[in-house]
């Protein structure tokens, strides 16, 4: 349970994901051309590669902190390592992120933001009783 909460606070370990709106607030537009509009919209491929994340528990019995390595690629966010978890998220192009850790009937959500090479956000293990916050660095 431990580590699934902490590659979860990493994988979750990374990010925001609320991004239905803009930044303002207000909807986006109903009728866009498909051109102009990916033009606009940064590309989720910009944060691929290796992510170093430190999970720190600030709330809870679950273990004070770990370290894993988080793969993204094309917006999606799987495990670095061999443990038996399972880790999935997406990155949005503005770098949003969210994760979700599972093992068995565990699990844990991270949301955040993720910034050129580094990024940071938030954790919870409900079931757990955990939560904490999430920093990561691109590492290649």
């Amino acid at each position: 349970m431990i580590r699934l909460l902490t590659a979860a606070t990493l994988a979750g370990a990374m990010f925001a994901a609320s991004a239905a709106s803009s930044q303002t607030g207000a909807p986006l537009p109903l009728a866009t051309s498909a051109p102009q509009e990916a033009a606009k919209q940064p590309s989720a491929a910009a944060f691929n590669g290796k992510w170093s994340v430190l999970i720190v528990t600030e709330n809870g019995t679950c273990d004070r902190g770990y370290r894993y390595t988080l793969i993204i690629d094309n917006g999606n966010v799987t495990y670095g390592g061999k443990n038996n978890f399972n880790v999935s998220g997406q990155v949005e192009g503005n770098g949003a992120v969210t994760v979700s850790v599972t093992q068995g009937n565990q699990g844990a959500l991270g949301v955040g933001r993720l910034s050129g090479k580094y990024g940071r956000g938030t954790w919870e293990a409900p079931a757990g009783g955990c939560s904490g916050r999430w920093e990561a660095e691109k590492r290649g």
